[in-house]
């Protein structure tokens, strides 16, 4: 029977602070694998943590292994800008998103862990003409969408953000932007470690170190895996694996239309507190925000080339970095602390791929191209429903793999410019 964890509070704190916080417990256990369980999430990172999180909370299903080949929340999870908003265009989007974003505000204190949830709003800046009409039509679809948005002059961006630069005289001046008061930054860590705690507690075994080599399939049924430390059997798999996903769906002979690009980000030395948003410019491929260490946290969009490596080319870090110190001319000192890179995987219509396929028991959850940790805690539910019920949920049936066939594609890149 799994221990159940203690819970978190101030008084656990005073409590181990006697023995020198030496006796506080394990937040999830490290057993090995056993030979069957009723269902594998292969992906140790957000999406797939929620899954297995939402299998055993929703569904009741607890007898699962999350397959991790390295350590969880090691890849994109833990290499991402934190932003979280819902703003996005198409109604499919939107729902979505915002099923994502009501999941956030409640994460905390349903996990017991402090992910540190700061909702500091979100600005989208509008640099030229195309700008202010794309926004615009953005701000309007989002009030159609009971989504809270608004538009700000630039007047008004400069009160909400006084150390951005508002002069007409720059490359990239500020015409406007939408702000979403209810969007903001999150700990990335604290994501996958809560909801990694939150599964275990419930029996979930969340093994590491543990490639995947092969999926067994026999008769158009799945029937388990193959891995490093052996062959596990499961009827129901599913795939969360970001920019690996196409090596996982290879081993199943299915090809997704997925590209595999590098998207970098970047840190600063911490200073003291100088801007409680986040500032985002898609035609400028920038965003900025503050850590809660102090550091400016600093993205940058993808690169033009597709590659596994996780570091990407200089120039796309210069040309963000020149943009950025033009609107921030106050941050023009600062010195570059860290640099990586994440692997994305991007859909043609920078919409994700959340679905079953012709494989029995075979689902894949993948696609999200830059804007998977928003819709962590959304896309492991509705993932989880999807394998539990094998059917969509509403919220992702627009995202089937069929839509690239039949045509009914969710394009948010040409609609709603999105950094992809």
């Amino acid at each position: 029977m799994q221990k159940k964890h203690k819970k978190y509070s101030v008084f656990s704190l005073i409590k181990n602070a006697f023995s020198y916080h030496e006796n506080w417990q394990p937040a999830w256990r490290s057993p090995e694998p056993k030979k069957e369980y009723d269902a594998i999430i292969i992906g140790g990172g957000g999406h797939g943590l929620t899954t297995a999180y939402y299998l055993a909370k929703n569904h009741g299903i607890t007898n699962i292994a999350v397959i991790e080949k390295g350590w969880i929340g090691g890849g994109n999870t833990g290499r991402n800008t934190t932003i979280i908003r819902s703003n996005y265009l198409w109604d499919q989007s939107a729902a979505l998103y915002e099923h994502a974003l009501k999941l956030w505000e409640g994460m905390s204190q349903e996990l017991n862990y402090n992910v540190m949830f700061s909702q500091r709003g979100v600005m989208n800046v509008a640099h030229n003409l195309h700008d202010v009409r794309e926004l615009k039509r953005r701000w309007h679809a989002n009030r159609l969408n009971d989504i809270d948005c608004e538009w700000l002059n630039t007047q008004q961006v400069k009160e909400f953000c006084p150390v951005i630069n508002t002069s007409p005289n720059i490359r990239y001046p500020v015409l406007g932007a939408t702000l979403q008061r209810r969007a903001g930054t999150a700990r990335h860590d604290a994501v996958a470690w809560g909801y990694a705690r939150g599964a275990d507690t419930m029996g979930v075994d969340i093994i590491q170190n543990c490639e995947v080599t092969n999926i067994i399939i026999d008769n158009g049924q799945v029937k388990g895996i193959e891995t490093s430390k052996g062959r596990i059997k499961s009827k129901k798999i599913g795939v969360v694996a970001a920019g690996h996903s196409s090596v996982i769906a290879n081993m199943a002979n299915i090809r997704l239309p997925l590209e595999s690009r590098p998207l970098q980000a970047l840190v600063s030395e911490p200073v003291k507190p100088i801007i409680d948003t986040v500032v985002m410019s898609n035609t400028i491929h920038a965003y900025v925000s503050q850590s809660d260490k102090g550091e400016l946290v600093i993205g940058a969009g993808t690169d033009g080339y597709t590659s596994y490596t996780q570091r990407g080319g200089f120039n796309i870090v210069e040309d963000t970095i020149m943009a950025v110190v033009e609107l921030f001319p106050l941050f023009s000192r600062m010195k570059m602390l860290r640099h990586w890179g994440g692997i994305v995987d991007i859909c043609p219509d920078a919409s994700p791929i959340i679905s079953k396929t012709h494989i029995d028991g075979l689902y894949f959850n993948c696609g999200w191209g830059t804007g998977g940790f928003k819709a962590t805690p959304g896309s492991g539910w509705v993932f989880a429903h999807t394998i539990a019920n094998d059917q969509p949920h509403e919220l992702n049936a627009p995202f089937t793999i069929n839509r690239f066939s039949s045509g009914e594609l969710v394009d948010e890149h040409g609609a709603a410019a999105v950094a992809h």
